[in-house]
Order: C-alpha cells, then structure tokens, then sequence
C-alpha cells in the first residue's frame, strides 16, 4: 500500500490488556509493523519521521458488521422494527446506480475512518440482485478513502413475506401482488452471479476484499445456504448471516426448523471459523456453546439491538463459551452513525445494564481487544490486524491527549471505552499512509462529497416516491402481524417448533 520507512515517536503505546499506556516509538516498513522499542529506537537512514508526542496511539478499531448502502438513508426512520426496516427497503434503499452505491459507501468509509476505524466488514444490499459492477464500485469506495473492507453482499431466495409464516396471509390480495414483485431471482443465479464475483475481483484483496452473506437464514433456502457454504470454502472467504437478531426471528426458526437457527445452520455444514453470526442476541447458551466449538464469532452490535428494539445480546456469556465476539455499528439507516467508539461504549454499558451481578459484566479490556482483535479474526485477518506489535499491519490511531477527553488521563482502556467519541482522533494511518492528517482527510474532497450526497438524496427521494406508498401501505400490517409473534413465550415457541 506504502513504501520506503516511517518512525513514529514520543507517543504512548495502548497495551488495552495491561490498561497501560507506555511511552515508545514504531517503526514502519512499507506498510506493516517492524518494530516497537522505547523512546530513541533506531531508525533506517532516511525514514520520515511523525511527532506523536501528547498522543495516545492505539490499533485501528474494526468494525464488525455495517451494511454501506445505509449511509444514504441515514435519519429516514425513527420508530421501526428489524422487519419494519426490512419492509422500507425497497423505499431507502431502491433504485441506486452504481455511482450511489459507491457514493453511499464512501460516506460511511469517511465517517469511520475520520472516528478512528480502519476496516469494516460490509453486508451490502443490491436491488434486485447484487452485480459485479455494483459490488465493484462498493470497493472501489473503500479504496479511494484509503481504507480496508471485506464485502459480503447479501443474498437471499425467499421475500420477507414468503419466510415469515403466516405474513402473506394476512396480506390483502393485491398487498400480494405487490410483494410478489420483490421476489429474488433463483439461488442459482445467485451463487453463479457470486462465483464470477470472487473469480473476478481485480481489487487488491489485502485492502478490500469479498466474503458470502445469506442474509438471514429463514430467508433462503436450505439448498442455497448449502451452496453459500461451500463457495465460501471453495474460496477460502468468510460466511456472514443475521442470525437470532430479533426474537421473531429467533420464534420463527423454532416454528420452521423445529430447532434454533444455529441449530438448523449447523446441520446445514455452515458452521466453522470462518462464520460470523451478525447480531446474535437471541443466542441461547447451547447455540453460543455451538459456535464457540466451531471457532465462529460473533458480531455484537449493541446500538442497533436497542434501535430496532431487539434487545440486549449477552456478550459475557458469549466469550465464556469460546466465541469470537466482534464490535460493529451496523448500517447507519438503522443505527445512524458509523462511530465504533460509541459501539464499545454500548457494549460495556448494555453488559452492566443486563444484571446487577458484576461478574455477568465484561470489562473495558473484553470490549477492546473485541473492536480490535476479534473484529479482524471475523474479517479474516487474524495475526494481521488489531494489534500494535511486530508484523502486524501498520493501521494506527493517534488521540490527542490535550483534548478534553483525556483530561486526566487515569486509565487509558477504561477511557478509551467510556469517554473517547472520536473527538480526539487527530491522525489515522492505514498500511503506513496517513489517511487522517491533523483531524482532516488526505483522500477525499468532503465539500463534493456532501454536494454529491445531496443531488443523490433529491433524485432517490422523487424516484422512490411510489417504494414508499408501498411501504406506507405494508407497515401497519407488518407492524401489527411481526410483534405478535414477538410476544409468543419463548418456551412455547420451542414446543410449538418441536411438535
């Protein structure tokens, strides 16, 4: 990504474990990590040096799950549920050319880089199917602004309507008519539009890369989330699903499978290392145990739980039982901004906020190593992301501790949780280029960005006028139909499932 040597001196080194923060100096080596000694460490003739002194720096925090289509549709709901959401989509996020796409893409990428993220995994949503070209311009996104992403584009063969038993039913005949024009295309034609896709990708894989994404596991068939599996196998990329995100998902998958949907994707040969679980928070301990042995993760979304009402996942338990646990925002159409600091803050807080025991709690290190070194085991670079240490990929933040938010500085893992907001990100490098530069980007000219995003929000807003009616006449029968099932007794659900 870079070449030639930087040394980085007078900053202090964020050891998250320790809650410590030591002074030292990091040498850079093209684009990774070559060493890390204290303060005066020998450089290579001719290394450019960068003054971090009264600077924080600590690895470059990575968001677990984000969808950047969302990005244009941010603050165009308040009170809508994970199905209320879906319902909309046609309405948020339709008719987008490959520009918009891009363009969505980009405003999420500034944003996350400008509060201190350096890689994302990113579920995106393509209308009616994902393409090449659209998946392309999502990538190249991430590549100008200069930060790394693995894509999952997601797919599904069933409509919202067709997975959720009972939903059509109640839907008026000509509702029915109108959601049967939302039907995806066959499974086949996904995954054979999803192989080319990976056998294509002229992207630098290091930098921007492809995973699979069945959306939902009740909304694709059995035969498709097979095929799902195996080409990720077959490329040696990740699987990503949203899986137990709210509890009518969590109902409807004991009503259609008789088993929980960790259960049913375990059968199915979707489970292993290479798995995340989007969400999760209506994981029992068995599913949690499951994929804890399969060596899966998890990506803990805390303020897009609450947002759509869906709950408070447990990601104590979770790392009892063995499983990888990531930190994301999720898209900013249902959890507004991109800031993975706030998501930290939410995942210690909604810990705490579960029970009074503290030992149910996770700490300020568990939350983290999670945004760091758990998202980038999700993402798939495990050893090469999320830490500063030797060999590692030269993905850096560096706060300011002259700003208010570190004024004193008792406990840098604690503070980095609990009071950063990203109003102290001062420089961001990623593979040993400075992306943020004294709190201002080097790759993108924010000023046309925002003229761009704006023609893009007036053109979409007069396109998808009629996406809207649709939704406006869908939502009060989804609205009404999708929290009864919400209702229903867990335990009765499962006998119900089980019969």
């Amino acid at each position: 990504m870079t070449s030639g040597a930087h040394i980085i001196r007078g900053g202090r080194l964020l050891d998250a474990r320790a809650h410590r923060a030591d002074p030292g100096d990091i040498l850079v080596i093209g684009d990774t990590i070559s060493e890390i000694g204290p303060p005066g460490l020998a450089a290579p003739a001719g290394a450019v040096t960068i003054d971090a002194r009264g600077m924080l720096l600590h690895p470059g925090l990575i968001n677990a799950h984000t969808h950047g289509h969302g990005n244009l549709a941010k603050g165009m709901g308040d009170r809508w549920t994970l199905e209320l959401l879906l319902t909309a989509a046609p309405w948020i996020n339709g008719s987008r050319s490959a520009e918009d796409r891009c363009l969505s893409a980009k405003i999420g990428a500034v944003e996350m880089v400008l509060k201190g993220c350096t890689a994302a995994y990113d579920l995106p949503l393509e209308l009616p199917v994902p393409t090449h070209e659209g998946v392309e311009s999502l990538g190249r996104a991430y590549a100008d602004v200069g930060m790394r992403a693995v894509l999952a584009p997601m797919v599904a063969d069933r409509t919202l309507y067709e997975a959720i038993p009972g939903l059509m039913e109640v839907l008026s005949p000509s509702q029915r008519e109108d959601v049967a024009k939302l039907r995806p295309v066959p499974w086949k034609t996904s995954l054979d539009g999803m192989r080319a896709g990976l056998h294509g990708w002229t992207l630098d894989r290091q930098q921007v890369g492809l995973a699979v994404a069945p959306t939902i596991p009740h909304h694709c068939s059995d035969e498709f989330i097979r095929g799902c599996a195996d080409l990720a196998k077959e490329y040696g990329v990740g699987l990503h699903s949203h899986v137990a995100e709210s509890k009518v998902q969590a109902v409807v998958g004991l009503q259609r499978y008789g088993k929980t949907l960790t259960a049913h994707l375990d059968g199915l040969g979707a489970l292993g290392p290479h798995f995340t679980v989007a969400h999760g928070v209506w994981l029992d301990h068995e599913d949690m145990t499951r994929l804890g042995d399969h060596g899966a993760s998890v990506a803990h979304n805390p303020g897009s739980n609450m947002r759509l009402g869906n709950g408070f996942g447990d990601m104590k338990a979770m790392l009892e039982r063995g499983v990888n646990v990531g930190i994301g925002t999720d898209g900013a159409n249902c959890s507004d901004n991109q800031n993975v600091f706030e998501a930290m803050r939410l995942a210690s807080l909604v810990s705490k906020g579960r029970s009074p025991d503290m030992d149910r709690w996770v700490t300020t290190d568990e939350v983290m190593v999670a945004a760091t070194e758990g998202s980038a085991r999700a993402l798939g670079f495990a050893g090469k992301l999320g830490r500063l240490a030797p060999g590692y990929l030269a993905d850096i933040v560096f706060l300011d501790l002259r700003h208010p938010n570190w004024i004193p500085t008792n406990d840098p893992t604690n503070q980095l949780v609990h009071t950063e907001d990203g109003g102290a990100v001062t420089h961001v490098m990623i593979g040993g280029r400075m992306i943020v530069e004294h709190r201002r980007l080097t790759t993108v000219d924010l000023e046309a960005l925002a003229r761009d995003a704006e023609a893009a929000r007036q053109r979409l807003e007069s396109v998808n006028a009629p996406a809207k009616a649709l939704y406006e006449r869908l939502a009060p029968v989804v609205g009404r139909f999708c929290p009864g099932l919400a209702h229903v007794p867990y335990h009765a659900a499962r006998y119900v499932g089980g019969s």
